[in-house]
């Protein structure tokens, strides 16, 4: 081996080494203080030590270079000797800015300031937690509860008690369990799940789940299982509407109904990071929307923001759903009786109108279409646009490379440069619009922009946003 290759390997074995005393840091801030810790958008609570050197390499894509371990970590090792409160917190960024800003400070000194609104002593967020039921357990109600569980280490703000299903003469909870366990797209549960048959309890990273039988929405007394005021999270998608919805308050123990779902009628559709300051107290019963609609309503947002948009086309490259059929049989909706993986399928969408629930700005201005495609989860949403403003591809494309970054959509956008990628890649996204930076168009005043998004867990982070909105659970975000 020459010397030159000595010295790279050896450099990643001490950056390896670094990553590696980063995780119980990590880990002790997340359990002992609800402090998550990110690497420029990444979450690296429970990464292993490759995962969280794979987040610092990300950021060449967004900042023009590399970050080295060696240079978050002692904002990390300054950070948990530090009094904090419950937040999300940016090291990557906080890095950059100490690189940038520090002006021969000590790291110490530099984070007493920029970490100042949450080293207040006032403790940490939500003295009370609070009880979710899941009302159904298909693919969105299992990606919830896993989420759920993953975050329960940071001191269980918002506690999954129990799961209500249909009452069913084959009903084993084991099979349950192992939906839980093992998922084709998603891969395994990440810990430990047992079951406790006799009370009809499943057991997941020491959460106790208690399965409850129900025919109805409104005949659950949930105190009886020790749930009160809880938040149910409909996900059957069987009632839309506020009279259907509103059955669950009928039953004891509940206090407001989220569904996974567009609602109808009064329902306000919620997508977390647009108009989710507009819940009131009042709003017993909420919608999260649709997949599509979280995932086009971000960017047309910013689209329209900077650039005014006058018409447009969405159409969605839809993986197939449970609503269709595996093999060809009769369905009520047109095509959709037709092979699901073995077909692609013209259908019909509700997200372009829906988009004016959210941005009444853009009422009328855009159709909408959709194709289900035979691949099992992550889609594709393509937004054809006419603007008021010229523009090119390097401007939309540096617009929406810093919305993922600074603005207050962070959450929702990410944004992507490579040339290779593909729908698979992007299994498991937290982000609910995924940017394909190369594959912008444009031409004068019209766009094309291709908005990637994880159908499933994508969504399911945003239905997680909007429960930790209801239960109070507002995390502070620094920088």
């Amino acid at each position: 081996m020459s010397d030159n290759s000595l010295t790279t390997f050896e450099t990643w074995r001490d950056r390896e080494a670094t990553a590696e005393a980063m995780i119980p840091m990590i880990g002790r801030l997340y359990r002992d203080r609800d402090v998550i810790t990110y690497i420029f958008g990444v979450k690296v609570v429970r990464e292993s030590a490759v995962g969280i050197m794979r987040a610092h390499r990300r950021a060449r894509l967004l900042i023009g270079h590399e970050l080295s371990v060696f240079e978050s970590y002692p904002i990390l090792e300054a950070m948990r000797h530090m009094d904090l409160d419950s937040a999300k917190v940016d090291i990557g960024k906080l890095a950059v800015q100490y690189a940038q800003e520090g002006d021969g400070r000590s790291v110490d000194e530099f984070l007493q300031e920029k970490l100042a609104r949450v080293l207040t002593g006032i403790g940490q967020l939500l003295d009370e937690p609070t009880d979710v039921v899941l009302y159904g357990f298909g693919r969105i109600g299992r990606l919830v509860a896993r989420i759920l569980i993953d975050r329960s280490g940071g001191g269980s703000k918002l506690r999954l008690r129990a799961i209500v299903l249909r009452p069913s003469k084959n009903e084993n909870i084991h099979k349950r369990a192992s939906l839980l366990r093992r998922d084709s797209v998603h891969g395994p549960f990440n810990g430990t799940i047992l079951v406790d048959e006799e009370n009809s309890q499943i057991i997941a990273n020491g959460n106790i789940i208690q399965i409850i039988y129900a025919d109805r929405p409104d005949t659950t007394d949930y105190t009886k299982f020790g749930i009160d005021d809880a938040i149910v999270i409909d996900n059957t998608g069987a009632w839309r509407d506020e009279e259907g919805l509103g059955q669950h308050l009928k039953s004891t123990g509940v206090a407001r109904v989220l569904l996974t779902a567009p609602g109808k009628g009064a329902v306000k559709n919620i997508i977390y990071g647009i108009n989710h300051k507009g819940i009131t107290d009042e709003d017993d019963v909420l919608s999260a929307a649709s997949c599509t609609t979280n995932a086009i309503v971000p960017v047309l947002k910013l689209m329209n923001d900077l650039f005014g948009i006058n018409s447009g086309h969405v159409e969605s490259i839809h993986s197939y759903t449970n609503d269709q059929n595996l093999t060809d049989n009769f369905h009520d909706k047109d095509r959709r009786g037709r092979s699901a993986p073995l077909n692609m399928v013209i259908t019909e969408t509700g997200a372009a109108s829906a988009v004016a629930k959210a941005l009444p700005e853009l009422e009328g201005k855009l159709t909408g279409s959709a194709i289900r495609v035979p691949t099992p989860n992550v889609s594709l949403a393509i937004l054809n646009l006419n603007l008021d403003t010229d523009t090119t591809k390097e401007a939309i494309n540096q617009h929406l490379r810093s919305a993922s970054l600074d603005d207050k959509l962070h959450e929702q956008i990410e944004y992507r440069t490579s040339n290779e990628l593909v729908s698979s890649d992007l299994v498991g996204s937290e982000r609910t619009s995924i940017v394909d930076g190369p594959a912008t168009i444009a031409d004068g005043k019209r766009c094309v922009l291709y908005v990637w998004y994880d159908n499933e867990m994508g969504y399911s982070y945003q239905v997680i946003r909007i429960l930790q909105d209801l239960a109070g659970l507002r995390y502070p975000q620094i920088p």
